[in-house]
């Protein structure tokens, strides 16, 4: 199909389009990401090369195509597929563009902010059908799956193009048919179908016949009737599409919708309703993570959870302040064993620790042991809590040897397993993350104050601040440390 329209209305909305688009750019990285992977897929003799290199620039699309590749659909082809090359070889150049192009559109859709609120909802919602043609395909198992997320997510090129570039024109379908109605009104004011805009600016970036051919809508035929591969990709979309709106609002009325569509097209996509109704349930369950201003994702809720994370963060960061000011204030005569205390109890407080647990280091016996401790359930083990000051290559002993505040995020993978101690399995593995501040006088390791949180705590990662903080913190125990030292000799001296 030519870009061009039925109309001289249509004619003029199609150049005003090309103008705008020529003007402002094309909608999100839209043709950049296309026109790259199309070219991979029309390469002659070097394409299979090409489209290896295309996919081993992108390290997400890479683990993409190589688990598809090494998926139940292509286990005819035996034995493990290790390398993109043979992935091409395996999958075709086709499907890998295929899956190489939802990726893209995913990726730029789920970071566009566009200015109009109205561009961004038909984005998410075109987001959200990629999800559900991705969970519906996966259901039916078909080689096609990735061409019809890709076509699901173009379904609505036209709403979005209009609502992008020519948002006074939606306005105004809008105020002529009412919200959700826009198609009513389109022939009107803009001389053609949305489903004619999108198809139009689909053909002038210069997409292939069959993505076009599975951007129209396509209702289920009667039972029994034979279904080509370009109509159930279309199929597959068209349902896609229309589930995306039902679920948008997470409501009854979208459930009974997505009710309504599984059973229709449930024959001709080849998948049991029920079966159908769960891969939907998935997606939504997908989307609700993935999307940000949908009523699915509930983004109240969620933007209420942020700001109390971070009025969390920030409260904490008030008591690291508070706890060194505590120090400052009575650094002149407290004990190195107070300042410790003092620290521990901030330290617990501010990061909101599960435990904090402070190891003194005691030189006749060559061991670190726990002295002080914080949570519950951590005195019972305070009597394990102990290990040999000689080098091992552990976690614990590369922090006390770099003089490092170190953080570890997940205690539980298992490539960092052989780098924790037994002591530390038999006390404390039900953490799931960690820190370390290591006590080092003169270069030579005191102690370390120990801190963690286990899964009653939302994954965390801490800021240069609260880096700062501690840093402050360990700093001024040393320094009462190294003072209690001087003191020492001079005592003897006098005895």
């Amino acid at each position: 199909m030519t870009a061009t329209a039925r109309s001289p209305l249509g004619e003029q909305t199609l150049s005003l389009l090309w103008e705008r688009t020529r003007l402002q750019g094309d909608m999100p990285g839209f043709a950049k990401a296309i026109t790259s992977i199309l070219g991979a897929m029309r390469g002659e003799d070097d394409s299979e090369f090409n489209m290896t290199r295309t996919v081993l620039s992108d390290p997400v699309l890479t683990q993409k195509v190589l688990r598809l590749a090494n998926s139940g659909m292509y286990s005819a082809f035996g034995q493990h597929v290790n390398t993109v090359s043979k992935a091409v070889l395996v999958l075709g150049t086709d499907a890998i563009g295929h899956l190489a192009l939802g990726l893209k559109l995913i990726e730029e859709l789920s970071v566009a902010s566009p200015d109009s609120g109205l561009a961004h909802i038909e984005m998410e919602k075109a987001v959200l059908a990629g999800i559900v043609a991705r969970e519906v395909s996966a259901s039916a198992e078909s080689k096609h799956a990735e061409e019809a997320v890709v076509c699901s997510m173009l379904q609505t090129l036209g709403r979005m193009m209009v609502t992008f570039y020519m948002p006074e024109r939606w306005t105004e379908m809008q105020r002529r048919s009412g919200l959700g109605k826009e198609d009513a009104a389109a022939d009107e004011v803009l001389g053609l179908s949305l489903q004619e805009v999108g198809r139009a600016a689909a053909s002038h970036w210069g997409l292939p016949s069959n993505l076009l051919a599975g951007m129209r809508v396509f209702d289920p035929p009667e039972e029994g009737a034979s279904v080509s591969h370009e109509d159930w990709v279309a199929g597959v979309s068209t349902m896609s599409t229309m589930c995306a709106g039902a679920l948008w609002h997470d409501d009854e009325d979208g459930a009974a919708e997505v009710k309504r569509l599984t059973e229709r097209y449930s024959g001709m996509i080849g998948v049991s309703t029920d079966k159908l109704a769960q891969a939907i349930e998935q997606a939504k369950v997908a989307a609700a993570a993935d999307l940000s201003i949908a009523p699915l994702s509930k983004p109240a809720e969620r933007r209420a959870k942020a700001l109390a994370k971070t009025r969390q963060r920030v409260q904490g960061n008030n008591v690291l302040l508070s706890g060194l000011a505590d120090m400052r204030d009575v650094f002149d005569t407290a004990s190195s064993g107070q300042m410790v205390q003092i620290a521990l109890e901030s330290v617990y407080k501010g990061l909101d620790f599960s435990r904090a647990v402070a190891f003194v280091r005691n030189r006749r016996e060559g061991k670190y042991s726990a002295r002080i401790s914080f949570g519950e359930g951590v005195r019972e083990r305070m009597g394990e809590m102990t290990f040999e000051d000689a080098y091992e290559p552990n976690v614990f002993h590369a922090a006390l040897n770099s003089d490092r505040v170190i953080f570890i995020e997940n205690a539980r993978d298992p490539k960092f397993a052989a780098k924790l101690p037994a002591w530390w399995r038999n006390t404390m593995s039900d953490a799931r993350s960690f820190v370390i501040l290591p006590l080092c006088s003169n270069g030579q390791p005191t102690g370390f104050l120990y801190g963690d949180w286990d899964d009653s705590f939302p994954p965390i990662q801490l800021s240069p601040t609260e880096f700062s903080l501690l840093n402050d913190m360990r700093n001024l125990v040393m320094k009462a440390v190294e003072r209690r030292h001087q003191a020492e000799p001079a005592s003897k001296t006098a005895a």
